[in-house]
């Protein structure tokens, strides 16, 4: 096998990663399951594979040890991210395949409010989830909404660049983590003297990345930004927790003035076994909101989200509840994404069943 017609087999059965190692089968995860295929390449025709992605400078950097993070698209039709790296003397390559065109909203199944949130003159908003749970292509859709919609300025950080946005009312510059840029702070330092509206940094990593984004918004730019957190409230401790003990009272207050929204989602599978659907929380920065983080009662932000559906806001719970209801999911589905079994029983309104019948359709 090729390493096209790897990639084709992986389109054509809708694979979201591909894994080739030297030495071993090739895999690839479909619909968050990993499969192990019976194809297993010589030692040489895995390298072949994997070099058929890097240029020569590239190649020499691997085999000098180096590990890469590369972004490219591959046939003019298929955007790839992919990780090489080394494992028992030998190299391994994954591969994250990424939708040919950036999506719309409505494709995604985001939240409608999302777009108004999107054209705020200032502040922070952060997609949240687990690895492999689309927040990267979340922010994308956003980017690509403003793009379309607003004539503002742009600027990207990423690790590496996984999609590429034309120019239309916006206009917008793409810098790539140790190509363009040594890191997500120092990008962050330079775009305030570049004239950006907003500023997409592809995850707020490490202290001085968090305090770098607060300061831009402080400053009247509009900072989209991703951390992988499960839920609002865990975004917050996250982002407090990791700057140090002496600076955590005024990053707390900072990150409340300037937070517009956090939106939290996963992938789940849908009960037939076929896709995937989405499910989000969002959380937006209302006065109240921001008063409990100031306050330091995050415990008590899940009563503000379900007091403030005229607002848009809606739990992951009430979330699960809904595609459960809907038959997108099942309820073993639900209970393995919530963060609060007792809260999904109780917003369910009924106590749910605790096994199903394989064929029953719900």
């Amino acid at each position: 096998m090729t390493f096209e017609q790897l990639m084709d087999y992986a389109v054509e059965q809708d694979c979201s990663d591909v894994h080739i190692t030297v030495g071993t089968n090739l895999a690839v995860r479909r619909y968050g399951v990993l499969h192990i295929l019976d194809a297993r390449p010589t030692a040489e025709e895995s390298l072949a594979m994997i070099y058929t992605i890097l240029s020569d400078e590239e190649i020499k950097r691997v085999e000098a040890g180096e590990d890469l993070d590369l972004g490219l698209m591959i046939d003019n039709e298929i955007r790839i991210r992919a990780n090489v790296y080394h494992q028992r003397n030998n190299l391994a390559c994954s591969i994250r395949l990424l939708m040919a065109q950036i999506p719309e909203f409505e494709d995604l199944g985001l939240p409608e409010v999302l777009k108004s949130l999107a054209t705020a003159k200032n502040g922070i908003i952060l997609v949240t989830g687990p690895t492999g749970s689309g927040k990267t292509t979340t922010l994308s859709a956003i980017v690509d909404y403003i793009n379309k919609n607003e004539a503002k300025h742009i600027i990207t950080i990423e690790d590496p660049i996984e999609y590429l946005y034309p120019h239309n009312r916006a206009m917008i510059h793409q810098r790539e983590l140790h190509r363009d840029t040594p890191s997500f702070a120092s990008a962050l330092h330079s775009s305030l003297r570049e004239d950006p509206d907003i500023i997409m940094v592809g995850e707020m990593r490490d202290f001085e990345t968090i305090s770098a984004a607060i300061t831009a918004a402080e400053t009247g730019h509009l900072v989209l930004s991703t951390l992988h957190t499960q839920s609002a409230g865990q975004t917050i401790n996250r982002v407090i927790d990791g700057c140090p003990i002496d600076k955590q009272a005024t990053i707390r207050a900072q990150f409340a003035s300037n937070i517009r929204a956090v939106l939290s989602q996963q992938l789940l599978p849908v009960a037939n076994g076929n896709g995937r659907v989405l499910t989000t929380e969002l959380m937006i920065g209302t006065n109240a909101i921001k008063n409990l983080i100031i306050e330091d009662k995050i415990v008590q932000i899940p009563g503000l989200i379900q007091s403030g559906k005229s607002l848009g806001m809606h739990t992951l719970n009430e979330d699960l509840v809904k595609l459960y209801k809907s038959g997108y999911i099942k309820w073993e589905t639900a209970l393995e994404a919530t963060y609060d079994v007792q809260d999904l029983e109780k917003t369910l309104g009924v106590t749910p069943p605790s096994t199903f019948d394989e064929g029953e359709a719900y």
